[in-house]
């Protein structure tokens, strides 16, 4: 992966960081059968190993004053060549204690930021639920004034690392008599508070811990609150924006691995006298991969720079880079799977794995079709404002 590391959207710290961590994943191995335990054990290894610092400020044991796209992108790509599971789990731990460092009470976040650095702590980050995902401002778990706290009730869906997390941030609406997006405030909720049951595990086609939450009167005090009452939605919204363009980066890290396995397949497969890769039809197809795996790592690291570099409001690149980075990974992959032929297809082939890993991407934090939305917002905004 050293070649796209000289790009210009680098400086020498990012090249460095990379090229160990890529080093570092290939000497890990952490049997995926069981998510739960994988996942546990990859958060204790990422910590150890400080990249669990690099998902949270300087002021809780992180690695940088501000949560640095750049970082986060290197550090997604390099684990996913290797493992999806890796990725996973630091991409939630980033992810899910996200709106904890943004807005989160300084005591609150001196409890549990540096356990999230160190490996110590799981965070989650609930915001989904069963009739509220792309439109996210539709939830209707309730948090209503309870003494000197607050209590929830409702359901939560999709939640990654639900059921082995230590805590989550959760959304809730507040205010019924205001438009949908105002209503909302985010708390934080320790796993083991009273009322809050793991109510569903959910199985999907690459294993992760992934479930549905209830809460039923589920009591938190008013320091969990993250930020203002009515402010949760839009603290939710600045927390994706900074992890999305991410998952542009780990699905960079899926096609990049998928390119490699079809290059060392295309020259040892022999066929019709020569090898797969001396076809020109092969040649074609290897072609196209890599132009589209290019073409994905490039929208992906002009935006991480935006955001590093240039500031401002970067919705528009983060949507492009997540909407256009998954699908053409996406392609790529599906490319690598033509290639191998029925040993593609074969269960246990890392194509095949890649295959399942990179679907889920382009639904989850902001499907494709969300993201096209955004992207033809932000160019119409761009125009009208010259």
């Amino acid at each position: 992966m050293a070649d796209h590391l000289h790009w210009p959207f680098f400086e020498a710290r990012h090249r460095t960081l990379a090229t160990e961590t890529a080093a570092w994943a290939a000497t890990q191995s952490i049997d995926p059968t069981d998510a739960d335990t994988a996942c546990r054990a990859w958060v204790r290894a990422l910590g150890a190993a400080g990249i669990l610092r690099h998902a949270v400020p300087a002021a809780w044991g992180g690695a940088s004053e501000t949560i640095e796209s750049r970082a986060l992108c290197v550090l997604r790509e390099a684990l996913a060549v290797h493992h999806a599971l890796a990725d996973f789990a630091f991409a939630m731990q980033g992810l899910g204690s996200g709106a904890l460092a943004l807005a989160g009470d300084d005591a609150l976040r001196a409890v549990w930021l540096p356990r999230v650095a160190r490996g110590e702590a799981i965070a989650a980050f609930a915001l989904s639920e069963p009739g509220a995902g792309s439109d996210a401002a539709a939830l209707t778990t309730r948090a209503t004034r309870s003494g000197d706290g607050w209590r929830l009730d409702g359901e939560k869906m999709w939640i990654s690392n639900g059921g082995i997390a230590d805590f989550y941030c959760v959304f809730a609406r507040t205010d019924a008599a205001v438009a949908p997006s105002k209503g909302i405030t985010g708390f934080l909720v320790p796993a083991d508070t009273p009322g809050l049951v793991v109510a569903e595990r959910i199985d999907v086609m690459s294993p992760h811990p992934l479930a549905r939450l209830a809460f039923d009167g589920c009591v938190v005090p008013d320091s969990h609150r993250l930020g203002a009452p009515g402010e949760g939605f839009a603290l939710a919204m600045r927390t994706l924006d900074i992890f999305r363009v991410s998952v542009a980066a780990a699905a960079v890290g899926f096609a990049r691995r998928a390119l490699d396995e079809a290059l060392a397949h295309a020259e040892g497969r022999a066929m019709f006298g020569a090898t797969l890769g001396a076809q020109p039809l092969a040649q074609a197809i290897l072609g196209d991969m890599a132009t589209d795996l290019d073409a994905a790592a490039l929208l992906t690291y002009r935006a991480a720079w935006q955001r590093d570099v240039r500031g401002g409001r970067t919705t528009g690149v983060a949507a492009m880079a997540k909407l256009g980075a998954t699908e053409l990974a996406q392609q790529v992959i599906d490319r690598a799977v033509q290639l191998h032929g029925g040993d593609g297809v074969r269960v246990g082939r890392v194509v095949e794995r890649l295959y399942r890993d990179v679907r889920a991407l382009r639904i989850y934090e902001g499907a494709s079709e969300v993201q096209r939305l955004l992207v033809g917002r932000e160019t119409l905004k761009a125009r009208r404002e010259g």
